[in-house]
């Protein structure tokens, strides 16, 4: 066995790329929503690594201030977070295998049943290990993915009421179109969401104290869509889920990316630049290395595309992007090794927003979001005091 040295890096030794994200305007961010939505709980949806932002510390931070709800997809999620010490209720909004439903109901994770089929998978692992089995319910509106069909709601309706075994805790569904300019796909889900739910008032019985089906375009466009529980997802983080979606909600982006100057070089006219040799100057320029990638989730679309603040200034990226590096074109400007290079944030007077990346790379928002690398470190601040967090 070979003994390895270890290596202790302090927060200005880390690696220059890096995201920085606010816990204060995380804060202030959930708050408005709050305060939108009125009466309805806010469950933060933290799947994805909350967005990028880092699940256990996004987490821990919402458990601070006192959320009363999480939704994350998927189990291992979920388990994550309790092994971390957070007892928040945590919904996992995927679709589960019978064999895992054993760790839902030993880690108090609340269950989807999406079938009449899986709760009785749930009931009957309930009843084996003599626990009791928190559960959502999930109608699929009209989204095709995962839920019973509204039109056969009853069945699992009927299914539920009979466990003994499963706290039918609450019932959801969510939207396709929430965050479009038409909203008529969306009231009509809702509108099926409603009417599958007349089962409960037909047999004079207590509907589940959680309805819901309000995402972040829900939650903006669509105030009759709140019911008793929303769930903000890229909301929360400070971006909005599309050009389109009415901003109602005042947010601001949480996180910003970051890098630094790592080389300075003067490139002679018809010398290409970086893999394929696809752009070169007519001229000579100045361009500068950042040490960014898309092995860091900095696309490779972006290539010829996108730009950098660097002293309040945008600057091209050119010739294409490496899995750890980019190279900038500086024209006859001035910058130096250790200069911030502004990816997705503010500098100056000019701000990158994640929507431009996204444009300059055909996607959306959410993928480039969800798409920063866990080898990026995260920077925590608060309060104007940062404090450093290399979770994986």
């Amino acid at each position: 066995m070979i003994n390895q040295p270890t290596i202790s890096l302090t927060a200005d030794m880390t690696r220059p790329t890096h995201v920085e994200i606010n816990l204060g305007q995380l804060t202030a961010n959930y708050q408005a929503i709050q305060a939108h939505v009125g009466r309805a709980l806010v469950m933060p949806i933290l799947k994805a690594n909350a967005y990028g932002h880092g699940l256990l510390a996004i987490a821990q931070h919402l458990e601070s201030i006192g959320v009363p709800y999480f939704g994350v997809a998927y189990l291992e999620e979920g388990l994550l977070l309790r092994q971390a010490g957070i007892r928040t209720p945590i919904l996992v909004m995927g679709g589960i295998l019978d064999n895992q439903i054993p760790l839902f109901l030993q880690n108090d994770l609340t269950l989807t049943a999406s079938s009449v089929e899986k709760l009785g998978q749930i009931e009957t692992a309930a009843a084996q290990l003599h626990l009791r089995a928190k559960v959502h319910l999930k109608i699929d509106t009209g989204m095709e993915r995962i839920g019973v069909h509204y039109y056969n709601a009853h069945e699992l309706f009927e299914a539920a009421v009979a466990c003994q075994h499963s706290d039918i805790e609450g019932v959801y569904s969510h939207f396709a179109n929430a965050d479009a300019a038409d909203l008529s796909h969306a009231e009509l889900q809702l509108d099926r969401f409603m009417t599958a739910l007349r089962f409960y008032d037909e047999r004079e019985l207590e509907p589940p104290r959680l309805r819901h089906i309000a995402n972040s375009g829900g939650i903006l466009q669509l105030p009759q869509a709140h019911l008793d529980m929303v769930r903000p997802g890229i909301l929360l983080y400070g971006v909005y889920p599309s050009a389109e979606a009415e901003r109602t909600v005042a947010v601001r982006p949480a996180l910003s990316w970051k890098s630094r100057v790592v080389y300075f070089k003067v490139v002679q006219p018809g010398h290409p630049v970086s893999y394929g040799s696809t752009w070169q100057s007519a001229e000579m320029v100045r361009v500068v290395t950042v040490p960014v990638g898309y092995g860091d989730g900095y696309f490779r679309a972006l290539s010829n595309k996108a730009q950098v603040l660097i002293h309040g200034r945008r600057y091209p990226v050119i010739g294409r992007i490496c899995m750890d590096q980019l190279m900038v074109n500086i024209g006859w400007e001035s910058a130096y090794n250790g200069d911030e290079v502004i990816l997705v944030g503010q500098s100056g007077a000019e701000t990158i927003t994640f929507e431009e990346l996204a444009e300059w790379a055909n996607t959306i928002p959410y993928e480039i979001l969800t798409n920063i690398n866990t080898r990026v470190p995260r920077v925590y601040v608060l309060k104007s005091q940062p404090s450093m967090n290399n979770e994986q």
